[in-house]
């Protein structure tokens, strides 16, 4: 299953402009490009983050 960005801002509980901006500094998976104006998070990428992200703490 792939998210878009409203969605994956919506899970994270954060502007899409912070998915962006993770993503840049390298922080965050890096979505699919599906098209010119189609990018997608993979479910499997964003379930990893959150285990990595749940051992950070």
């Amino acid at each position: 299953m792939y998210h878009n960005i409203r969605e994956v801002a919506q899970r994270f509980g954060v502007a899409p402009s912070t998915i962006w901006r993770w993503v840049k500094d390298g922080l965050f998976p890096k979505p699919y490009k599906f098209g010119p104006a189609t990018t997608r998070w993979c479910e499997d990428d964003i379930k990893a983050f959150e285990a990595q992200s749940a051992t950070q703490k």
